[in-house]
């Protein structure tokens, strides 16, 4: 049995159903701003893809996490 998801990417099934992409996308789209804040990363999923603060949220913490940042 695969272990239970928890912490900001246990939000990935519902954004993924929710705005019909992968994460995948929404990582390399992140990657064009990679430069930016975590918050500015934020403000640009909520402004430019009409993203939900939280999942905007989870999916930057992921992202920033993985790269390092």
């Amino acid at each position: 049995m695969a272990p239970k998801v928890t912490g900001p990417a246990s939000y990935f099934p519902s954004i993924e159903k929710k705005y019909g992409k992968p994460i995948t996308h929404w990582m390399k789209e992140l990657k064009k701003v990679s430069k930016n804040t975590h918050m500015e990363q934020v403000a640009h999923l909520k402004t430019k893809f009409e993203m939900g603060h939280g999942h905007a949220n989870a999916i930057v913490a992921v992202f920033r996490k993985e790269n390092g940042l």
